[in-house]
């Protein structure tokens, strides 16, 4: 069809989506024989029995998931995208780019070393059997803010005509990158998620409507990857997943509201014309604090009931992973409390390493 003559625009619309859940499960007892050192390698005066009751206050996680030995990152990327491409009930070889947002490769359970060569989206295209050469394939490190950061550069594919169909995954594998004397590696988590976006012709808005992205670079390196805290732990050369974690905070809490809001501005959606905001679940603390703050820049006091969707209590952070996951759930009417009606306007929203952060106004097709 001629859009010339019909007057229609093209949106990237969300066809299909699918997720792997790790079978591993967990619980924050399952640490309480670790012995955790400060950043200065200093072992803590509190002990991990007293550490670990306020760590679950302020966070929100009671367990996490991990994948298991015969897993890497890109095993279970291809998980979530058959389950993506099953749920679209499509071609796979009708893809026209596959992006795979992650940030450490696939990394073994025996050497704990990442590879990213070849890059893990070509690995998740040759596992597929995709044999048309047609379609695209790379890799997007970007922090926890990836997978949404995939979705906005899938849309400007769609809109410029270079693309009908794209697969976004996310899929991280952190327990195999977080240091087990440091105790943030009680946060992270394993998991992948996708979506298949496709070019739809509509006269009305449907399916990414806004998205807007910022770096906020001065703050680059409060992720970043360094030592143990052990200094005794072997071997030495063995690298792990850094945070400085009141720094990241402090900075989303500034930022994400803003992002969202500037969003919905180019969306033309009012603070109040959406019905979920999906965030991603880095903790509950810092994701409450967000959505407090969000509306308070409209002078709102009273924040709508179940607006905000939480799997970080049972999932933990899985980085790329957290929002893919929590729309596939939400879809598959897997998440009790939460359910997506034809017509519904949701904010995604994710912030992570760089310091990225993101978000992207969605309408759910009528």
């Amino acid at each position: 069809m001629d859009l010339k003559e019909t007057g229609n625009k093209i949106y990237a619309v969300i066809i299909g989506s699918g997720s792997y859940i790790p079978t591993r499960i967990i619980t924050n007892n399952d640490f309480s024989a670790s012995t955790f050192y400060d950043e200065n390698g200093h072992k803590l005066a509190r002990a991990t029995a007293e550490i670990i009751p306020k760590f679950s206050d302020i966070t929100g996680i009671l367990e996490r998931r991990y994948v298991t030995a015969d897993l890497v990152a890109s095993d279970i990327a291809v998980l979530a995208a058959e389950s993506a491409i099953g749920n679209a009930k499509i071609d796979a070889e009708t893809l026209d780019y596959i992006i795979v947002a992650h940030n450490f490769g696939d990394i073994k359970e025996e050497n704990r070393r990442s590879e990213f060569v070849p890059a893990l989206a070509s690995r998740v295209k040759h596992r597929l059997g995709i044999k048309n050469p047609d379609t695209v394939c790379y890799d997007l490190p970007f922090g926890c803010a990836g997978w949404l950061q995939g979705m906005i550069q899938a849309d400007f594919y769609i809109h410029a005509g270079q693309a009908k169909r794209v697969l976004v995954i996310g899929a991280e594998t952190l327990s195999r990158i977080c240091d087990p004397h440091d105790r943030d590696s009680m946060l992270y988590a394993d998991g992948a998620g996708a979506v298949i976006l496709e070019a739809t012709e509509s006269d009305t808005p449907v399916g990414i409507l806004s998205h807007s992205s910022h770096t906020y670079a001065e703050h680059a390196f409060i992720l970043r990857m360094d030592k143990s805290n052990n200094p005794d732990y072997l071997p030495k050369d063995q690298l792990f997943l850094k945070m400085q974690g009141r720094i990241l905070y402090e900075q989303a809490l500034k930022v994400v509201p803003l992002v969202i809001k500037e969003s919905l501005e180019k969306a033309a959606v009012p603070f109040d014309g959406f019905a979920k905001i999906l965030l991603h679940q880095a903790n509950k603390k810092m994701m409450e604090a967000i959505l407090r703050r969000f509306y308070d820049e409209f002078g709102i006091k009273q924040i709508p009931e179940n607006i905000m969707p939480i799997t970080v209590s049972w999932l933990g952070n899985s980085s790329v992973a957290t929002l893919p996951t929590l729309y596939n759930l939400i879809s598959e009417n897997q998440l009790p409390g939460h359910q997506f009606t034809n017509g519904n306007i949701i904010v995604f929203a994710s912030v992570g390493a760089g310091v990225n952060v993101n978000s992207v106004v969605y309408q759910i097709p009528k």
